[in-house]
C-alpha cells in the first residue's frame, strides 16, 4: 500500500511539473532572468504549492498518515555554513542547468542525453555533499 501511495503522489508531482512548464528549462531560466524576458511563471507555480502546502501541515497535527509512522516534527532552523554553502551550490545548478531534482527526473522521459547528464552530476554532487561537509566543518572549526 505504500508502495502505491508512493507512485500516485510521485507521478501527480510529476504530472503538475510537466503541466506547470517546469520541466522546460527555459521557463526557469526565464524567472531567473530579471532583467531581460523575465518569466514570473514560476512564482505562480511556487504559490500554487505553498499555499495549499500551509494548510495541509496544520491539517496533519493530531493525525498520523495513512501508511503508517508519523507526519515530521517541524525542524528548528539553523542558518549555518552548510546551509549557505548547499544553498549556493544548488541555486548556481538550477540557474545554470535551469533544473532541480524534482523536474529532472520528470525529464528524463524526454529530456534527451541533456537530461541524463544533468542527473549523473547531480547524483554525484549528492554523493559527494558528506565529505565536503565534513572537511567544511574541519574548515569551519579551525577559523
Amino acid at each position: 500500500m505504500r508502495i502505491l501511495i508512493s507512485l500516485i503522489a510521485g507521478s501527480l508531482f510529476g504530472a503538475g511539473l510537466f503541466l506547470s512548464g517546469m520541466t522546460d528549462t527555459t521557463k526557469v531560466q526565464g524567472w531567473l532572468d530579471i532583467f531581460g524576458a523575465w518569466d514570473p511563471t514560476l512564482a505562480f507555480v511556487m504559490g500554487g504549492a505553498i499555499v495549499p502546502m500551509f494548510f495541509a501541515w496544520r491539517f496533519t497535527k493530531g493525525r498520523k498518515p495513512l501508511v503508517g509512522g508519523d507526519f515530521p516534527a517541524p525542524a528548528d532552523p539553523v542558518f549555518d555554513h552548510r546551509l549557505i554553502t548547499g544553498s549556493v551550490m544548488f541555486g548556481m545548478g538550477w540557474g545554470l542547468a535551469g533544473l532541480c531534482p524534482g523536474p529532472a527526473i520528470a525529464s528524463l522521459s524526454y529530456g534527451g542525453i541533456g537530461g541524463l547528464v544533468f542527473l549523473a552530476a547531480m547524483l554525484l554532487g549528492m554523493g559527494a555533499a558528506p565529505s565536503i561537509g565534513v572537511r567544511l566543518d574541519r574548515l569551519a572549526a579551525t577559523a
